[in-house]
């Protein structure tokens, strides 16, 4: 059997065949998964939807029902390692099964109609399908009956729990049940995280260094060093809040994201602020020595992580759809007014306290 690619292909063909696909993952599976982990390709990394075929699956075989974000296909295909099962690949443009429930695209209309495109009722002699526990939300399970005279079975939570699921009788224990968000899964957050900011990165660094001009009012060698001070401040703000937040997310203070962010960007400002006074001739840390300087700095680092943190709320267990809306619309004109704020302090600093 075939083994499925990066690059889209065919799922159901016109005559209601269907695409066999092996339950291994090749080498391109394991770098397609790690490049998108770096959010290289992530939005055409995606297989076509329609009918496949896992082992040698009959009339009898399970249906399972995925997205085709090819990291959800390539799951489940892997858990199926020695059974023969259908999968039935939804259109939900490359996007995650939870994520696309969400946004409508894993859905009861994009359900019925593959259904229908696909031949399903005369691939099968039973009426089930299994959908993943993450997809209820965009599916309506008596309406998919009421239009297709398919039933809707929710599996577990993870993919991986599949066989278990199936050798217990299609019961689910209460880990079968349960959203984790393990060391784990939240370490595999950072790399996209700091992948995702890269425009932000370079406009911060760009603000670095008008800051040091400003410091320092021309090139000489303070220069490097005034800018570095600045760019530890910004960037390093930033990267902390991508590293620590998802790290230490159970432990930091508040159910808001934004001012998880916030206590990263100010821990981090504090720390450099205590190490300044031992180190006042020099450049670097001018940014963290005077009332003005220390002021804007608190604010611009807390700014910074704070947005960082916010970024964080569509990507966890722990917030609803309308949750992530309302924190976003509470918390976006803060963080522009701390970020503004703590940029003006760090002129006046500069003006006030000159190294040249």
């Amino acid at each position: 059997m075939s083994a499925c690619t990066c690059s889209p292909i065919a799922g159901g063909h016109p005559d209601g065949g269907f695409i066999p696909v092996q339950s291994d993952w090749t080498q391109a599976d394991w770098l397609g998964a790690l490049a998108v982990r770096l959010n290289v390709g992530r939005m055409d990394y995606r297989v076509a939807p329609g009918l496949y075929a896992a082992g040698r699956p009959d009339a009898a075989a399970p249906v399972f029902v995925t997205a085709n974000y090819k990291l959800s296909f390539d799951h489940l295909r892997r858990a199926l390692r020695g059974l023969d099962a259908w999968l039935l690949v939804l259109d939900t443009h490359g996007v995650n099964v939870w994520c696309a429930a969400g946004k409508g695209t894993f859905s009861t209309a994009e359900l019925n109609r593959q259904i229908e495109v696909t031949g399903l009722s005369k691939v099968v002699s039973h009426r089930r399908l299994i959908l993943p526990q993450l997809g209820a939300v965009g599916v309506a399970a008596h309406a998919v009956a009421q239009a297709t005279g398919f039933t809707v079975i929710y599996g577990p939570v993870r993919a991986g729990d599949i066989p278990a699921w199936l050798n217990a009788g299609r019961r689910k224990d209460s880990a079968m049940r349960t959203v984790r968000f393990s060391f784990w899964d939240r370490l595999v957050l950072v790399p996209v995280e700091i992948v995702n900011g890269r425009t932000h990165l370079l406009t911060l660094a760009a603000v670095a260094l008008v800051l040091a001009l400003i410091r320092v009012r021309g090139f000489d060698p303070l220069l490097a060093s005034s800018f570095a001070g600045y760019a530890t401040l910004l960037l390093g703000s930033a990267l902390a809040a991508c590293i620590f937040l998802p790290l230490l997310l159970p432990w930091l203070p508040t159910r808001s994201f934004s001012i998880k962010g916030a206590t990263i960007g100010l821990i981090l400002t504090a720390c450099l602020a205590v190490l300044a006074p031992a180190y006042a001739g020099s450049g670097f840390w001018a940014v963290y020595q005077g009332g003005w300087a220390i002021a804007g700095s608190a604010l611009a680092a807390g700014a910074i992580a704070a947005f960082v943190g916010l970024n964080f709320t569509g990507a966890t267990v722990f917030t609803s759809q309308s949750g992530t809306l309302l924190e976003t619309k509470r918390a976006l004109p803060v963080i522009a007014g701390a970020a503004f704020g703590g940029l003006a302090l760090q002129i006046i600093g500069a003006f006030c306290n000159n190294p040249s």
